[in-house]
């Protein structure tokens, strides 16, 4: 029972423990939000000769970089400009932007390091070409925007879309400066579920290990024959012809405890006899 109990209180140790961990780290995360609920966080400038920036799947950069924006119902916001103003912003499907951007030199984003700070974006070299795309006149686009824009990841999460940024007019030649933000309405809830859950699990764990259930103390005495009685006496036993006896056939005839032995004159002596008053030497 108690390796039962041990095993029992080392299990909830081990879920207990890295809830409370992870609901500690999302309560620590949470309080770094801005007054909306929401994470902002800004990006490196964005510097190419290229006409476009691309991502080519934007579901599988998410889920590389930033897996948390892909769960719940939470919203991701884009704003971009660069010096002449706000760019062009657009989500659409990745075989359709390839297709459109095939003879057009564009950078492709490979990796946006989620850190403290400004956030790093790893660019390939610009591709090759000397085509022009203007974005407005595309009818393919799922989200669209001039200087922002907004959607849910879960919602499009199914599909494998692009995200173009790219100048109105399709001209070459970006310095961009980004900024993103991220909306969750979960988190907060989540930190909470996870800190109490796993003071829980943590708290039923040690009280598992710890706590024993409480059992019957036996007591043995351990006496002369002759001394039986006067013990049975003082436990208040009022009989002893069932002390001892086995069970057995009916014929067996019954034993009962006595007192035994005499004193030097034919006197019953006593079980537990009094103490002597004097020794024959005190009486000199």
């Amino acid at each position: 029972m108690r390796f039962a109990r041990t095993i029992a209180g080392m299990v909830l140790l081990a879920l207990g423990v890295p809830a409370l961990l992870a609901g500690a780290g999302l309560w620590l995360a949470a309080g770094h939000a801005d007054p909306d609920g929401g994470f902002g966080a800004r990006f490196e400038p964005v510097r190419t000769p290229a006409r476009a920036v691309l991502v080519t799947d934007v579901d599988a950069l998410l889920r590389t970089d930033l897996p948390v924006a892909r769960t719940g119902q939470a919203r991701l916001h884009l704003t971009a400009r660069d010096d002449r103003g706000p760019v062009f912003l657009g989500l659409a499907p990745a075989d359709e932007v390839r297709r459109w951007l095939a003879d057009v030199p564009h950078s492709t984003v490979r990796r946006v390091a989620v850190t403290r700070g400004p956030l790093p974006v790893d660019l390939d070299p610009a591709t090759a070409g000397d085509g022009v795309a203007v974005p407005l006149a595309q009818p393919f686009w799922v989200r669209e925007g001039i200087g922002s824009l907004e959607w849910s990841p879960p919602e499009l999460g199914g599909r494998s879309l692009s995200l173009v940024v790219m100048r109105v007019d399709g001209a070459d030649g970006l310095d961009l400066r980004m900024r993103g933000e991220l909306r969750a309405g979960w988190f907060p809830g989540l930190a909470w579920a996870l800190l109490t859950g796993g003071t829980l699990l943590v708290v039923l764990a040690v009280v598992v290990v710890l706590l024993r259930p409480l059992r019957p103390r036996e007591v043995v005495f351990v006496v002369e024959p002759d001394q039986v009685p006067v013990l049975a006496g003082r436990l208040g036993v009022t009989s002893l012809s069932g002390l001892g006896r086995q069970p057995g056939p009916a014929s067996r005839p019954e034993r009962h405890l006595v007192a035994v032995g005499s004193g030097a004159h034919g006197r019953t002596r006593a079980a537990i006899a009094p103490p002597p008053g004097r020794c024959p030497d005190d009486q000199d």
